[in-house]
């Protein structure tokens, strides 16, 4: 039990500091830069344009900054797309790298997007298999309901750990191999501006490996259950 709490502790602090840390290092730098000379929209646009990203569009969402491969899309939070700020320029290229990574057939991203389409299905399939399983067992006593009901559960708590250390290795990248030279290259940033960058980019990334670390303690935490 002791254990446990001290599991349930350790989680909490990995998981809501760097959340803290993140939200702390995105607010200090979104404020109106001086010497950045348009919008984090107007960038994604340039940034399209001169690299040469064919077939790659630009949108402003609400459902936060990300890059979709499927339909070759970056889209931009309403946050950043109006704002010429730090953050939103180094968002900005942070989703760009995903469009990189794209056009470079750059393959752990080609292996996320095929995980997320196959877990949306496996996950369908074990939401359905939990369900039925109090109905069947008392029907059919037989061990195999037992063998499905684990199986399922496994899908359920085991797919988000695989999708979260998929992640990891994809966004690391895109951060660190090609946002950052792309700013340091493209001279968008000062000497002090792209150490703002960097440290705004591993804020970020220390969210998808907190995401990570809870995701294999529910895991854990399931497995142990079991067990009992």
């Amino acid at each position: 039990m002791g254990i446990l709490i001290i599991g349930v502790i350790l989680l909490f602090l990995l998981t809501m500091l760097p959340s803290l840390w993140t939200k702390h290092i995105l607010k200090k730098h979104n404020q109106p830069h001086p010497d950045i000379p348009g919008t984090g929209l107007q960038f994604a646009e340039h940034l399209v344009k001169k690299l040469k990203l064919e077939g790659v569009t630009i949108e402003e969402t609400d459902q936060g900054d990300h890059y979709d491969p499927i339909d070759k899309v970056v889209r931009i939070s309403s946050a950043y797309a109006h704002t010429n700020s730090l953050t939103a320029i180094t968002v900005v290229a942070h989703e760009i790298g995903h469009a990189l990574q794209d056009q470079a057939h750059y393959p752990e991203l080609k292996q996320r997007t095929a995980l997320i389409e196959r877990a949306a299905i496996m996950q369908k399939f074990a939401g359905m298999a939990l369900l039925a399983t109090p109905i069947l067992i008392p029907l059919t006593h037989s061990p195999i309901i037992g063998i499905m009901a684990f199986a399922a559960g496994f899908i359920a708590m085991g797919v988000p750990v695989m999708i979260h250390l998929s992640t990891l290795p994809v966004e690391f990248d895109a951060s660190f191999k090609r946002a950052l030279p792309l700013l340091k290259e493209g001279e968008y940033l000062n000497a002090q501006d792209q150490k703002a960058a960097h440290k705004i980019l591993l804020a970020c990334a220390m969210t998808y490996v907190a995401s990570s670390l809870a995701s294999l303690f529910n895991l854990w935490k399931w497995l142990k259950a079991i067990r009992r």
